[in-house]
């Protein structure tokens, strides 16, 4: 039995993938419905990889004795942005995206609804990611810092294997879907 929860599979089964096959990744910048929808959903995905990015150099920073106060800046900026932006654009995808490209090939419903999962899989992951931020921003001081940015360090880890698991599977749904039927009714 495959394991498709967010954790634990490592792509999307072979029979969610039939369009990829048609649209591979390398492809897309030169497809005629790449500019547009497609360029700006990818755009938003490129942003949540590089604000988690932003935020675990600004980590490893000051666990290298950087400055505290850059540190709890860059954290509270960028994760403020990260988590609010994300959870906007899966309510996007949830209650317009989703149900619009489903529609467009049967063949990917249960793919969609694997995404529609994960969404709800990755808002405990938030959750825990701002509670040890805002105990690692509490602790700017002394040895206290340390273990906040430590701990911070480690569930940063954890969000971004678990985001780009589901950002590259996303991916290869939804933008074979778009470069095969286009974006009409669904901007």
């Amino acid at each position: 039995m495959e394991k498709l929860d967010l954790k634990s599979r490592e792509a999307l089964p072979d029979a969610l993938r039939v369009l990829y096959r048609d649209y591979p990744r390398d492809m897309w910048a030169t497809d005629p419905n790449f500019h547009g929808l497609v360029s700006f959903w990818l755009d938003r995905h490129i942003m949540f990889r590089r604000l988690l990015s932003a935020m675990t150099t600004a980590t490893e920073d000051v666990l290298d004795k950087g400055d505290p106060n850059r540190f709890a800046a860059a954290i509270s900026q960028y994760g403020s942005t990260f988590v609010q932006q994300l959870h906007g654009h899966h309510q996007i995808e949830d209650m317009h995206y989703f149900p619009i490209l489903v529609q467009k090939d049967a063949r990917l419903v249960r793919g969609f609804d694997i995404l529609d999962k994960d969404h709800h899989e990755i808002d405990p992951i938030l959750a825990s990611f701002v509670d040890v931020a805002n105990l690692a921003l509490k602790s700017l001081e002394g040895p206290k810092l340390i273990d906040g940015a430590g701990a911070l360090h480690k569930e940063l880890a954890v969000v971004t294997r678990d985001l780009d698991r589901h950002l590259v599977d996303e991916e290869e749904l939804v933008v074979p879907v778009i470069l095969k039927y286009g974006a009409d009714g669904i901007e």
